[in-house]
């Protein structure tokens, strides 16, 4: 997945490896960055690796939380309503944009990405599995954006940003065809059973007591004050446990270990956390430094 991946978004493995870790973890995606970038190829790029039923939004501010989750219409020759269903009732959804989208609709998404199913004219109904949100969203300081509350941002395991392209990957941007033709010609390179399968492992990689402990202290410090003004909850603990297993996976082992911790923090915490007042730091910096100040062991 990463090679195919690779050969559309260039320049980008690291931030490849994190959506593919993520994924694996069973956790939803969230890549912010400016328009132009990639976010939307790289996120159809997965959708189409997976070999998943796949659905597509375009986040607007007219769109409508019924737009999503769908409506019940009354069929004339059944003589009852009918409930159709809305593209959230996919394995992979991409939410493009989702930060241009009102906060009724963004909070549309709430139950469906933690609980895996939606509730709708007060009947509950199960997604399919897997079901994986694959959402993008460009800087909260541009035109016609809302940001997402909290309680959303809790919902993504991983966020990632991409960047500018480097001299080279932009130059075989430059020189090369059209990548959204390129995207429709690719082909799964995975089934659902082998995701499945591959899930379940990631499940299984062990975690040793002093990778536990270390990983509590790094949480610890996130409720110290010192860093953030708020720290993490048991769930994002979790997450970055999960992501951290998955990364593991990844390498070729059956253990985690410190290293797969600090590769996957950032992208696993900051956009959960505020730094403190005066810290002069944004989110990700912040992690960083606290990384750096927090003993292995």
């Amino acid at each position: 997945m990463v090679d195919q991946i690779s050969t559309i978004v260039v320049g980008k493995r690291p931030q490849i490896e994190d959506c593919i870790a993520c994924l694996l973890a069973g956790g939803h995606l969230l890549i912010e960055d400016v328009p132009g970038v990639g976010k939307t190829t790289l996120a159809h790029t997965l959708a189409m690796s997976l070999g998943l039923e796949f659905r597509r939004v375009q986040f607007t501010a007219d769109l409508l939380p019924s737009d999503l989750v769908g409506v019940s219409v009354f069929e004339r020759a059944q003589d009852r309503f009918v409930f159709h269903p809305g593209p959230v009732f996919a394995q992979v959804l991409l939410a493009d944009e989702i930060n241009r989208a009102g906060p009724k609709t963004q909070s549309a998404l709430l139950e469906a990405m933690e609980e895996q199913q939606v509730t709708v004219e007060n009947e509950t109904r199960a997604l399919p599995s897997p079901f994986f949100v694959i959402a993008t969203q460009n800087p909260s300081d541009q035109l016609g954006t809302y940001p997402l509350p909290e309680s959303q941002l809790d919902r993504f395991l991983m966020r990632i940003t991409l960047g500018y392209p480097d001299r080279a990957s932009e130059r075989e941007l430059l020189a090369g065809g059209d990548r959204r033709a390129a995207v429709r010609r690719l082909a799964p390179v995975i089934t659902p059973a082998e995701l499945a399968q591959a899930q379940q492992v990631v499940l299984a990689v062990r975690a040793g007591e002093p990778l536990l402990d270390y990983l509590q202290t790094l949480i610890a410090a996130t409720r110290s004050g010192c860093w953030f003004a708020e720290g993490l909850s048991p769930r994002a603990g979790m997450a970055v446990l999960r992501a951290a297993k998955a990364r593991a996976m990844l390498a070729g082992r059956d253990y985690a270990a410190p290293d797969d911790v600090q590769a996957i923090l950032a992208q696993t915490i900051a956009h959960r956390l505020v730094p403190v007042a005066g810290a002069g730091r944004g989110p990700i910096e912040q992690v960083a430094a606290m990384i750096e100040a927090t003993p292995v062991a």
